[in-house]
């Protein structure tokens, strides 16, 4: 494929990687307070759900126009903001260690669409 990476697809990307956050926000939510049965019955978990359905359709659009070497590696973006969603939703503990994770997988996610410009 030589498909390359556009401004509206970037911007794909970009909303796949929020609506990838937003579904495990909901699903932890969810999750928090009770066991798997009651979960499977909350709205949250439902909303979740939608947001991966949603998601998959974004996703699959964004594989028909870019290589996936370069398009996967931009979705660990995802990572950076769920643990940033992590930290401030939920007020989960970062720690240097931690940081310096973030900080390399983004790095590294920078490198990568720095190739596929």
């Amino acid at each position: 494929m030589t498909g390359s990476l556009t401004v509206p697809t970037l911007g794909l990307i970009l909303f796949c990687v929020l609506a990838e956050t937003a579904r495990e926000v909901c699903f932890k939510q969810a999750a928090s307070d009770g066991p798997m049965l009651t979960t499977l019955a909350k709205p949250l978990t439902w909303l979740g759900i939608a947001f991966w359905a949603i998601e998959l359709l974004a996703w699959t659009s964004v594989l028909a126009s870019v290589p996936l070497t370069i398009a996967f590696p931009l979705i660990a973006l995802s990572y950076v903001v769920t643990v940033g969603a992590g930290a401030v939703i939920f007020k989960e503990n970062i720690n240097l260690r931690h940081a310096t994770g973030v900080f390399l997988v983004t790095a590294g996610v920078a490198c990568v669409g720095a190739t596929g410009l």
